[in-house]
């Protein structure tokens, strides 16, 4: 059964993270599809067909959310599905990355803490919709 709202796969390891952004999205209109490392964010995104992805990085393993990221862009149904990545792993020595096309072929880097309004607006932007921020924290 479709609700015809869009649909945003939510992956990180941190159950109060998703539970936090899955209700802030629930709130805002979009379905939300739960998945908690790269394994069953692969699965879940073949099953559920999303429109956005919201990935963490550092989950089962270092690198687990970057090699979902590439195994989104190289299956031909999730190749073109946006993708937003929420981490922290910049905060630990000595990472430093960021979007590339080769190892982290992401849309959008966001580092965490994030702020739910923030997390919203780059989830509008990607997907096409109008902005509704009428107050942003500084």
């Amino acid at each position: 059964m479709t609700t015809g709202k869009k649909r945003i796969l939510l992956v990180d390891d941190d159950a109060d993270f998703v539970r936090m952004n899955k209700a802030v999205l629930e709130h805002d209109g979009y379905e939300v599809i739960v998945a908690y490392n790269g394994a069953e964010c692969m699965e879940k995104a073949k099953a559920c067909k999303p429109d956005l992805v919201i990935l963490d990085i550092m989950m089962t393993t270092v690198g687990d959310g970057m090699f979902a990221a590439q195994n989104l862009r190289r299956e031909e149904a999730t190749r073109e599905v946006p993708i937003i990545v929420v981490t922290s792993v910049n905060k630990t020595p000595p990472y430093n990355i960021g979007p590339d096309e080769a190892w982290m072929p992401v849309d959008v880097f966001i580092e965490k803490p994030v702020a739910p309004e923030v997390l919203l607006e780059e989830v509008r932007k990607k997907l096409g919709q109008p902005s509704t921020v009428i107050y942003r924290r500084t």
